[in-house]
């Protein structure tokens, strides 16, 4: 049976006469309007059988509701619980994702189970959708773009040495409690042991002090290693109806002994054998293991991925990217201008950028696409005549290029993107679409209201 995606018209004459609830009735409006977004979802929203309703209790929460309580999250940088209360608590919200009544509001775990079930592909063709309609309407044309880069942090807690481990040693205590309670595997608990030693070194005076409690707190953390290996041995051997817990405990303990083994072996590098461990070969979270560590201008590091955008004449953000690892600005432009060709079929005819990616070969590669106006706000060595047309052109597309600054600011402070606070890669990716497609929608919304 095919799904069906009514058009919900939710806001009527007795609307709030407030600029927010007509931002969300002409996003509404949007929303009715391309009912591809909603079967876009849909498809995330299945289950292996071929149904995201469950037969059994309360039916699941359909795609287009899933979606609208999805940007009002991120449009209002709720945590889920906030959005369950306002959800239930405000008429506008109500109307604006189909609840008739505020015991119809779903709690917080069934609408963080649909939202995060949504993939950064589908947010990623939702933004195509939206651009073509905003193609359609003379917003944006993509013929003039500047791109840029930031910076999503993982949610994790600063990442030292002693701190790492004494995350290993209670995540590992704590399955294994669970495994001597539920089993009988008797294992010791060195919790208390790893948090002592863990102390001695954050309030040691100088580096000399905290050898002695690093070497006590390895030893500590070998030793629960040890532990958790023997008892994935005995959990694989539990029959019976017990059996699914118990391959759920090893399972766990053996997604985290590796994690555990490597933060031991930098520790080892970095602390007794004084060695200067490469970012690509040091683990900075047991809990977002795909954490990079990135350097910015030099001073300031970060803990997360890079984001590459792609922004318009509108302040619609045209594409974007979560990179893996730190790459070199220099090596992205032309990558972000063949997305351009794929998203709108041809190449901007002007684009703009920061100094990091300026280089030769890039500026003869941009010209050779097609790109007639290619400018690097810092011209590194090459000539104003050789990037624009027109000289004058240089200084207005500069200018322009500050204006990627702006948007970044706007989806840091409005929807979220500083800190990404959903768990594991592909939820980041997700949670990094969920922020730009509601500030999309936001912007477009605001450019059809004046």
């Amino acid at each position: 049976m095919r799904p069906v995606f009514p058009v919900l018209d939710l806001f009527r004459d007795d609307s709030l006469p407030h600029e927010h609830a007509r931002e969300l009735e002409v996003i509404d409006r949007i929303l009715c309007d391309n009912p591809t977004i909603t079967r876009l979802v849909w498809k995330d929203l299945q289950d292996e059988g071929g149904s995201m309703l469950d037969r059994r209790g309360r039916p699941g929460l359909s795609a287009d509701v899933i979606l609208r309580a999805a940007m009002i999250k991120q449009m209002r940088d709720f945590s889920y619980e906030e959005l369950a209360f306002h959800l239930a608590d405000s008429l506008t919200y109500r109307r604006f994702c189909g609840f008739t009544h505020p015991l119809d509001v779903p709690r917080k775990s069934a609408l963080a189970k649909g939202i995060k079930r949504i993939s950064e592909a589908t947010w990623q063709k939702v933004n195509q959708v939206i651009l073509q309609y905003a193609e359609a309407r003379g917003v944006e044309d993509g013929r003039k773009v500047r791109i840029d880069a930031t910076v999503t942090e993982s949610n994790i807690h600063h990442p030292t040495d002693s701190a790492l481990l004494f995350d290993c040693v209670r995540t590992l205590s704590r399955i294994l409690g669970q495994a001597r309670t539920s089993f009988g595997i008797a294992s010791p608990n060195r919790r208390k042991a790893a948090k002592r030693r863990h102390m001695e070194i954050v309030n040691a005076k100088r580096n000399a002090h905290r050898i002695k409690p690093y070497r006590k707190l390895l030893k500590v953390t070998e030793e629960t290693i040890r532990y958790a290996v023997q008892a994935i041995e005995r959990l694989h051997r539990v029959s019976g109806p017990m059996a699914g817990l118990a391959q759920r405990m090893a399972h766990e303990l053996e997604h985290y002994i590796p994690l555990a083994q490597q933060v031991v072996s930098q520790t080892r590098r970095r602390v007794l054998n004084g060695e200067s461990v490469p970012a690509d070969e040091k683990l900075v979270s047991i809990f977002e293991p795909h954490t990079d560590i990135i350097r910015k201008d030099r001073r300031d590091t970060y803990y997360g991925h890079r984001v590459t955008l792609t922004g318009g004449v509108s302040g619609l953000v045209l594409d974007w990217v979560v990179e893996e690892g730190n790459p070199a600005d220099s090596t992205l432009l032309i990558r972000m201008l063949e997305r351009q060709r794929d998203l709108y079929g041809r190449y901007p005819c002007q684009a703009t950028v920061d100094g990091g990616y300026a280089s030769k070969d890039n500026l003869a590669s941009a010209k050779t696409l097609g790109v007639q106006d290619m400018v690097f706000s810092k011209k590194c060595g090459l000539k104003v005549e050789d990037m624009v047309t027109q000289t004058w052109l240089f200084k207005k597309l500069r200018d322009f290029r500050a204006g990627i600054e702006g948007i970044i600011s706007f989806l840091k402070r409005v929807f979220g993107l500083r800190r990404c606070t959903w768990r594991g890669q592909p939820s980041f990716g997700s949670y990094v679409g969920a922020s730009i497609v509601s500030a999309n929608l936001l912007i477009l919304a605001r450019h059809l209201m004046s």
